[in-house]
């Protein structure tokens, strides 16, 4: 007599890895958890400082102004809050979000130190079931966040809920290179480079070799715009930055 089975249960990449659904939110926590007091710093030696002008395009091109309420998920350490909480000023309401508590906690103490304390909120949330109203927000941006989230389409859906009519989102995530020569010394760096500088300097080799792996199972840019589109953004849109290394994708609710 044949026995029932119990089914087994699905899997997603975790980095190369597969792992089971339920499983990779641990996964990705474990990571961030281990590199939050080094993650600014290795931000910096990782990109060699050219992170702070792909924000800076995300932040120019996020239309942002006073009074506004913005939500920045996956917020880390405050890169963009700290931006954002100065351009809607004390009228608007910046609310930073991290599923990752030892990264939220570093962001809320870089962003008390620099003295925003009036405007900001702070969130611990999973991107897939946002605990906001509907309708809420003018703008909401993901940094270097997206590819972490167990399930990306759920995730857009959430944002698109909460942000207002006539409002925006916008993915500031590591993408595919476009210029061609580019792909195989950006491979080198990733997987010679990185995990060298993390076992050096943050003491965690692993955690930024999962980076380069994550980085690679990312969806290339026409499928997230794709991605954005089906899960009901208009005017999708997506901008390369050095040769597609890192791309800003923005989408509208109509």
């Amino acid at each position: 007599m044949s026995q029932d089975k119990t089914p087994a249960e699905p899997s997603v990449d975790f980095g190369y890895e597969r792992v089971p659904v339920s499983g990779k939110a641990r996964r990705v926590a474990e990571v961030f958890h281990s590199v939050a007091d080094k993650y600014d710093v290795m931000n910096d030696l990782m990109s060699m400082g050219v992170h702070r002008l792909w924000k800076r395009y995300a932040i120019w091109a996020s239309q942002v102004h006073h009074g506004q309420r913005v939500l920045d998920l996956a917020g880390g350490t405050g890169d963009l809050a700290s931006q954002f909480a100065e351009r809607v000023g004390s009228q608007g309401e910046v609310v930073l979000a991290d599923i990752n508590a030892a990264m939220l906690a570093r962001g809320r103490q870089r962003m008390v130190n620099d003295g925003w304390v009036g405007n900001v909120r702070y969130a611990q949330v999973n991107a897939e079931c946002l605990p906001f109203p509907d309708n809420y927000f003018d703008c909401i941006t993901i940094a270097f966040g997206l590819r972490n989230v167990t399930h990306k389409d759920r995730a857009l859906r959430s944002m698109l809920r909460v942000v207002k009519p006539g409002g925006r989102v916008l993915v500031l995530e590591f993408s595919k290179p476009v210029v061609p020569g580019l792909k195989p010394i950006y491979d080198a760096y990733s997987f010679s480079v990185l995990p060298r500088l993390g076992k050096l300097i943050a003491g965690d080799a692993g955690s930024y070799k999962y980076l380069a792996e994550s980085i690679r199972m990312h969806p290339d840019q026409p499928t997230l715009k794709n991605m954005m589109v089906d899960a009901g953004f208009e005017r999708c849109d997506y901008f390369n930055l050095s040769g597609g290394i890192v791309a800003l994708h923005r989408g509208y609710k109509l």
